[in-house]
């Protein structure tokens, strides 16, 4: 015994350590359960006090989650109160930013804000930057390369701010809550995790304080550092955007069903196969015409990943989707199935799509079906900036599924009213065209010629196919060629790649 003892190292310092304890340190706590729970509760009396305890200083990092979507109420009232108190000059790294944050135009311009981290910008905030509001350009991350760069310390966050329907006094947060009927719900919090684990300080904002513990959560208590009741936190309608529309259009079904033809004769498409929807009216519509070829085929899907719909709910419950791997829940109805259904997990958005991860989930994604503001000869995917220039989208998890996927289809018209979709060279490069399989419209179908197995067995199918530049050709026959894009020479955003490389610049728009 005495030879293994002397295999440790620093042996000797180990048990001196021990010695350093007294009794009263290693005795039992008496102290009652009250007493306990006391010391534990992590609420403040006010935003402005969590503020002063969090250590924020001008020109720190804040963060903030996007799942409340164009219903968020978070952001707006946070840097309000960040301006009340006199703070200046910080980044603000949010997941994404909606139409409901316009607000934030006056905090950029007095000075609070100075730079903008985030994924996607849309409204009159987007419009205010494209026309050069900011002196240094916005840095743009996909979902996954900026679960990446938090993890890493590439983006260092100093305070989280992050919302919650629920959460106990200890911390324990969720997006819904089992103690209260009705209120707001969001649902996975899986954009928020990272945020959580990693930010120096983390405070959560919930209009519910429920009884401890409040389980299964979405954000553990070891992760959180303050608690503020707020009176609200979110407007429930606002979550279910026109991102996530449920499309009539015939034009959009008929994309739809083309795009679940490609993924039946692709090989993919097999007992246990796995499947993501993107956002956008023909993309969630595939998953109505996948459906009934799983029924007629006695198919059945592993899982579905990502953004989660209704749509996607139904599948599951009806049997033809074993389980939902949801990192955001894009409508209320699949909040109510991640609060009901323990098949229903909500996940980080490192476990989601993290670049430094071979085991995220987009890399075991079988299909993923994504839409696209244009697509390009090279199959390069722009889903930022407008016809126009001016900033209108998210680049979300679109690059991060396109690699990771064995199937990566774009859906999209070939114009929308007199502006080509399929054009020579996209505005703005974010998904790059190695990584797309299939582009998917109402004039046709292409294969990256890359993918020649593919497109051999999409042909012995019986699938008309044409080639992207016929598509191309086609747009420009029917709506004519568009102006090029006048811009100035200021850089407005940073279009990053997954791995954190620049994949494009955005320049200001030309009044």
């Amino acid at each position: 015994m005495r030879d293994l003892l002397k295999q440790i190292p620093n042996l000797d310092k180990l048990d001196g350590l021990n010695t350093q304890f007294s009794d009263e340190t290693l005795a039992k706590s008496y102290t009652t359960l009250a007493e306990r729970k006391a010391s534990s509760n992590k609420i403040v009396p006010s935003l402005e006090e969590a503020i002063r305890l969090s250590g924020l200083k001008d020109g720190m990092t804040i963060s903030f989650h996007h799942h409340f979507r164009n219903g968020d109420y978070i952001v707006n009232m946070v840097v309000d109160k960040l301006a009340e108190m006199g703070f200046r000059d910080l980044t603000l790294a949010a997941s994404s930013l909606s139409d409901c944050h316009a607000p934030l135009i006056k905090h950029i311009q007095n000075g609070v804000i100075r730079r903008i981290e985030t994924s996607g910008l849309r409204g009159k905030l987007a419009d205010a930057i494209s026309n050069g509001l900011m002196d240094i350009p916005v840095v743009f991350r996909s979902h996954g390369g900026r679960a990446c760069a938090i993890d890493n310390g590439t983006l260092k966050i100093d305070v989280a701010f992050l919302g919650a329907p629920s959460c106990d006094p200890c911390g324990n947060a969720n997006g819904y809550s089992r103690d209260v009927d009705g209120g707001v719900m969001c649902g996975s919090m899986g954009y928020a995790k990272c945020d959580a684990q990693n930010a120096n300080k983390t405070i959560i904002l919930t209009n519910h304080i429920v009884q401890y513990p409040n389980a299964p959560f979405g954000i553990p208590s070891t992760d959180v550092d303050y608690i503020v009741e707020v009176d609200e936190i979110g407007d429930p309608a606002g979550i279910m955007s026109g991102a996530t529309r449920f499309t009539k259009n015939p034009k959009e079904l008929a994309i739809a069903e083309s795009a679940a033809n490609v993924i039946e004769a692709s090989g993919v498409f097999k007992d246990g196969f796995s499947i993501q929807m993107g956002s956008g009216g023909a993309s969630l519509a595939v998953a109505r015409f996948l459906r009934d070829k799983m029924l007629a085929q006695n198919i059945t899907a592993s899982f579905a990943l990502g953004g989660i719909t209704g749509s996607i709910v139904d599948l599951h419950e009806e049997g033809l989707i074993k389980k939902i791997l949801d990192v955001q829940s894009f409508d209320l109805r699949a909040a109510e199935s991640l609060k009901n259904n323990r098949f229903h997990q909500q996940i980080s958005a490192s476990y989601y799509a993290s670049p430094a991860d071979p085991g995220s989930a987009v890399n075991l994604l079988d299909a993923v079906v994504l839409s696209a503001l244009e697509v390009d000869t090279g199959f390069n995917v722009n889903v930022l900036t407008g016809s126009d220039g001016v900033i209108r989208g998210a680049i979300g998890g679109h690059p991060d599924t396109a690699f990771g996927a064995a199937l990566a289809v774009i859906v999209c018209p070939l114009v929308r009213g007199r502006i080509p979709c399929v054009v020579n060279k996209v505005n703005t490069k974010v998904t790059p065209g190695k990584t797309v399989d299939v582009v998917v419209t109402d004039y046709g179908i292409a294969v990256n010629p890359r993918r020649w197995k593919l497109r051999q067995r999409l042909l012995d199918a019986g699938i008309p196919l044409c080639t992207i530049e016929e598509l191309q050709q086609k747009a420009a026959q029917i709506v004519g060629v568009p102006e090029p894009i006048q811009y100035t020479d200021k850089v407005v955003g940073v279009v990053t790649y997954r791995d954190g490389s620049v994949m494009d610049l955005i320049y200001q728009v030309k009044e």
